[in-house]
């Protein structure tokens, strides 16, 4: 019986996923810290994996999104990471005079605690490997 790797794996492909863009957004956040009237955003890294498990879990395959680009040509790069968390914005706890809502000491934490969690991510994918590949020389 043949071994997917997307099965062995599960929702850690789509856990890296979800992190990295969750590093996009918060680094866009310390890059505007000083825009004028910029509202900082995050990732609701929870709700994004459990609604991509249940998709899985009812379907068994990805369902498109819609807001997505569409392919025309079967040589185009999908450009579907499956990371279609909704970008939220971020309440303040003290907003500036300019409507500048990015706190960038918060930032900065969050940013370390997610990086944190994609090591474990990776550790994590390590060891699933590692694992499997013990089991194929029989170790």
């Amino acid at each position: 019986m043949p071994l997917k790797l997307d099965s062995a794996l599960g929702l850690y492909e789509q856990a890296l996923n979800l992190r990295e863009r969750r590093m996009e957004v918060l680094s866009s956040n310390l890059a505007n810290a000083d825009t004028p009237g910029y509202k900082a955003q995050d990732l609701d890294f929870k709700a994004a994996l459990a609604e991509y498990q249940s998709r899985h879990q009812e379907s068994g395959t990805t369902l498109p999104d819609p807001s997505r680009l569409q392919l025309t040509d079967a040589r185009h790069l999908s450009g579907d990471d499956g990371a279609n968390g909704e970008l939220l914005y971020r309440n303040p706890q003290a907003p500036s005079l300019d409507g500048n809502t990015v706190d960038p000491n918060m930032e900065k934490s969050k940013f370390t605690e997610n990086a944190l969690q994609y090591q474990a991510s990776l550790q994590f994918i390590d060891g699933t490997i590692r694992t499997l590949r013990s089991a194929i020389r029989g170790e």
